[in-house]
């Protein structure tokens, strides 16, 4: 939780922190409970609930539960665990030190947690800041070129009326696919605004086939001539994610494979799982990626003189770190590779609830 001037509260109170302090705080007692059955001596609370601060500073935000739990840990070492049993004996030797350890230990822990927690956030902050520079240097490209085009082939239209039928229809299809074009760019923006501030997404149980049957049918609809297959696992694959997003993503990879596939005419499209991942693929028969451009394709620093064909409103830099975003937003990886003489594009989405990994 943070302040109006949004710095942290460093006594903030929440359900989640709360239930991670009680949960620490009772399994110290439950072990301290039973070690006093079986040991004599009283040394053994000190060490345990030593930890059990420790573990709370470390695992809460703030101050609240680790302080807190400094002190109920004395109290509860003085009192039940302590020689005379259930009693208070502030007299005990060794009790004042025992106290102020516990205390430091606390303050120390919750302190560099505090610390470690805001350059995690400064560092996020740092990585988003980046990949925004990257992608409004590629839209400003990638908008401009095409509104140039549009510009230019209705002028073309209207200043020119002697232009025969078959003229004036190329020069509308090119009008068309330039805006087509733009609403793909903006689709790719809408995809980074939908992810929110903090890059946190919002994911829900989706079935894989489901959502690359949707990318397959949409596919089909605007590329007729290009063969798509689609393989997916016999039994039900369900991974968290947002359906929307990803659905950009294979829409992206697919639509590159189509543009810098160099003759692509045949696209598979698959999914399956390794492990507590789910691996979706997306392979073309086309020319491949020249070696050269797989270190930097997710970098979104491509330049549009980079790319394959040459033409600045086929830049694929910006498509594909939108991609690279997504994915690690869902805290998964991507990867691309030349194989068996095309290009094959692969993310992984974690199967289960994982924090989401920015680099």
């Amino acid at each position: 939780m943070k302040r109006q001037d949004g710095k942290p509260r460093l006594f903030s109170f929440t359900l989640r922190d709360f239930l991670i302090f009680a949960a620490i705080f009772i399994c110290a007692l439950v072990l301290c409970t039973l070690l006093r059955r079986s040991d004599i001596s009283d040394g053994f609370a000190s060490p345990v609930f030593v930890l059990a601060v420790l573990l709370t500073s470390r695992f809460t935000n703030g101050y609240l539960f680790g302080t807190l739990a400094a002190f109920l840990s004395v109290i509860g070492i003085n009192y039940i665990f302590t020689f005379p049993y259930w009693e208070f004996n502030f007299t005990m030797t060794g009790y004042p030190l025992t106290f102020f350890v516990m205390l430091c230990v606390s303050l120390v822990t919750c302190t560099m947690t505090t610390k470690i927690k805001q350059q995690e956030q400064f560092r996020m902050e740092s990585e988003r800041e980046k990949m925004r520079a990257n992608l409004l240097r590629s839209v400003s490209h990638d908008i401009r070129t095409p509104l140039t085009s549009i510009i230019g082939s209705t002028s073309a239209i209207l200043e020119t009326p002697d232009l025969s039928l078959e003229q004036q229809h190329q020069l509308l299809e090119d009008v068309r696919d330039d805006a087509q074009w733009l609403v793909r760019v903006v689709e790719n923006l809408l995809s980074i605004t939908r992810m929110g501030e903090d890059t946190r997404i919002t994911k829900q149980p989706e079935a894989a086939e489901e959502v690359l049957g949707e990318v397959a049918r949409k596919f089909r609809k605007h590329y007729p001539d290009v063969k798509i297959s689609v393989a997916v696992p016999d039994e039900l694959l369900i991974v968290p994610m947002d359906a929307i997003l990803i659905e950009q993503v294979m829409t992206n990879l697919l639509e590159n494979a189509v543009r810098h596939g160099k003759n692509t005419t045949h696209i598979a499209l698959s999914v399956h799982q390794d492990g507590e991942n789910a691996v979706f693929a997306v392979q073309d028969n086309g020319g491949g990626i020249p070696p050269k451009l797989l270190p930097v394709l997710f970098s979104g620093t491509l330049r549009h003189s980079d790319t394959p064909t040459g033409d600045g409103k086929r830049n694929m830099g910006l498509g594909l770190s939108v991609c690279n975003a997504i994915v690690r937003a869902h805290g998964g990886t991507m990867h691309a590779q030349n194989k068996d003489g095309g290009a094959e594009f692969t993310f992984r989405l974690p199967m289960i609830e994982k924090e989401p990994e920015l680099q």
